[in-house]
């Protein structure tokens, strides 16, 4: 009995450990961008973002594979900067925001790639859900004098709209989206 409470405790113990050997970074979205770009008519690219999103950055700078990212991101918010076609792409022909106000992505692992990581992860977007491979790569930490650690990612990924039941217009507009996120995230430095 003794040596089954002692496995327990060091079980117990070593997972305390896996919990707080990572930093937990809340990102910053006025120092962040959640783009994306499409092909119109094929002929011409057309940028746009979403200005609405918040998710925390669990990053161990020692193994970074034990790292985690959970980030949401308000539908309605995507902006392209002209009304009328936020509006339609808000509506039920493609983003359908009132159905589907919230577009989320979670990791499930982190693994290295190269000079750079992949988060493999679960995206949920347009009431579909599908496992991607976001490629990104960590640009360092920095102090402010807010008394904060920052760190910053980027990440890249093309994604097919048509794979999230966006369909609407396929002559009109590419299938291929390609997304770019640039990622500043906060934690209040420990109290000295």
């Amino acid at each position: 009995m003794r040596i089954r409470k002692l496995a327990v405790f060091a079980a117990a113990m070593a997972l305390s450990g896996l919990v707080f050997a990572a930093d937990e970074y809340k990102i910053d979205p006025v120092h962040s961008t959640v783009g994306f770009s499409v092909k119109h008519f094929g002929i011409s690219t057309v940028p746009g973002k979403f200005t609405d999103f918040s998710g925390i950055i669990s990053y161990d700078e020692q193994d970074v594979t034990k790292s985690f990212v959970k980030v949401a991101i308000k539908s309605a918010s995507i902006d392209t900067g002209n009304g009328g076609r936020d509006k339609d792409l808000r509506s039920p022909n493609f983003f359908d925001v009132a159905k589907y106000p919230d577009i989320t992505f979670e990791s499930t692992q982190i693994k290295k790639s190269g000079e750079g990581w992949v988060a493999v992860g679960t995206l949920v977007m347009h009431g579909v859900t599908k496992t991607i491979e976001l490629p990104f790569t960590v640009n360092g930490k920095a102090n402010d004098p807010w008394g904060n650690e920052r760190i910053g990612a980027e990440a890249r990924i093309k994604i097919r709209r048509q794979d999230y039941g966006i369909s609407a217009d396929p002559g009109l507009i590419g299938d291929e989206v390609k997304i770019e996120l640039l990622v500043e995230a906060a934690r209040p430095l420990p109290k000295k």
